[in-house]
């Protein structure tokens, strides 16, 4: 078997062989759809990854509140909600049911509504992360922020949250990871991302070995990216001994 990479100089409309593997005067080469396919993957990804620690940092907080039985069911019910329902189910659920539920929603362009099904899913993940870091320290931290005068909001916003997100970092890192190849559900719901681009590409081209590889490389690539981004960060914030001193439980 032969490989032919001048796939990704072929214009997508006349099918030929161009000077430059780059589209001129209008013009898009396979190469240029790819480049075009991974931004749509890398937005798409990012988007749901900011929801999903907004929403997961404030869902697992709110199930680590001392004395607010019900605030703690409700964001257990959370994580039980979207963990468990397959995310590709999520999505068809958004982009189906949800705007004929509210017609407004018709108007949204499939892309944040695979941004919030993709969101919310990772959201119950990072929810459980954030209890489990919370849980991990020490009970003498919440009790030294008591001791100094500080209203519940104030020992978590200085004491135990950034403790926890430095001992939750390594399982984050993987979840972010995961966003990046879950994002690849959008091409359900016609999102020009890559998996859809390899789809569309081989069918065209013949070429699904060269297509499908250079589509895994950018996939590894990013993944990778964002593996050295989290080690650099984990560097930095890393405070000395404090993972030892956390095992002491609560």
């Amino acid at each position: 078997m032969s490989w032919d990479w001048q796939v990704f100089c072929q214009d997508t409309i006349t099918q030929e062989i161009g000077q430059s593997c780059f589209g001129k005067n209008g013009d898009t080469t396979y190469l240029d759809w790819m480049l075009s396919a991974w931004g749509w993957t890398v937005s798409v990804s990012l988007l749901s990854l900011v929801l999903a620690l907004v929403l997961g940092s404030v869902i697992g907080t709110l199930r680590t509140l001392p004395d607010r039985p019900w605030v703690v069911r409700l964001g257990n019910a959370w994580v039980e909600l979207f963990r468990n329902i397959p995310l590709l189910v999520q999505v068809f659920v958004w982009y189906h049911v949800i705007p004929a539920i509210f017609p407004a929603l018709k108007r949204v362009d499939g892309f944040i509504l695979v941004v919030f099904a993709i969101g919310l899913f990772t959201s119950a993940r990072i929810a459980e992360q954030v209890r489990s870091g919370i849980q991990a320290l020490p009970r003498g931290q919440r009790y030294a922020g008591m001791a100094m005068g500080f209203t519940t909001f104030q020992t978590y916003r200085y004491v135990l949250l950034p403790m926890a997100f430095r001992i939750i970092i390594p399982p984050l890192t993987s979840e972010t990871m995961n966003v990046f190849k879950n994002s690849s559900v959008a091409f359900a719901v016609s999102v020009a991302e890559l998996t859809m681009f390899a789809m569309q590409a081989q069918e065209e081209t013949s070429r699904g070995v060269e297509v499908y590889l250079a589509v895994t490389a950018l996939y590894v690539l990013s993944a990778f990216a964002v593996n050295r981004i989290m080690t650099f960060i984990e560097k930095r914030s890393r405070v000395p001994g404090m993972i030892a001193a956390s095992g002491g439980g609560h």
